[in-house]
């Protein structure tokens, strides 16, 4: 599974994508929606066909763009309600994503997340 730091967002573009972009047309594209394309996160573009995939990110001083292409099958997306244009991804759905997981069907259990007052006493225990 792709593990990424909990400070990387990941952002799947609403609408099909032009393969032939490289860096700068896709980085363009990132602009335009208001983001900052030099933030580290990754911005993920599915082809019309949905067979290709392409996630463009900013590291140390250049761009880098990972590209995979299905010989079969397509990339199962998850649902985009209204006219968003984009939906964020965590690491687990991109992961399962680009290993061609249809994620309207997964179900994910609750996450457990300790009472306020629990996580606070912690905290005061660790700067005593």
């Amino acid at each position: 599974m792709l593990r990424l730091p909990a400070s990387v967002r990941i952002f799947l573009a609403a609408q099909p994508t032009d393969m032939r972009k490289g860096f700068d047309g896709l980085s363009a594209l990132v602009k335009a929606r208001g983001a900052d394309v030099y933030s580290g996160h990754l911005y993920v573009f599915v082809s019309r066909r949905g067979d290709r995939v392409k996630v463009l990110s900013w590291d140390r001083g250049g761009f880098v763009l990972w590209y995979k292409r299905l010989e079969r099958g397509r990339f199962r997306l998850p649902a985009i309600e209204g006219d968003r244009e984009s939906i964020e991804l965590d690491s687990g759905q991109l992961s399962m994503l680009l290993d061609g997981v249809d994620l309207s069907r997964v179900r994910r259990q609750k996450v457990w997340e300790p009472p306020q007052s629990f996580a606070r006493g912690i905290d005061r225990r660790k700067s005593a």
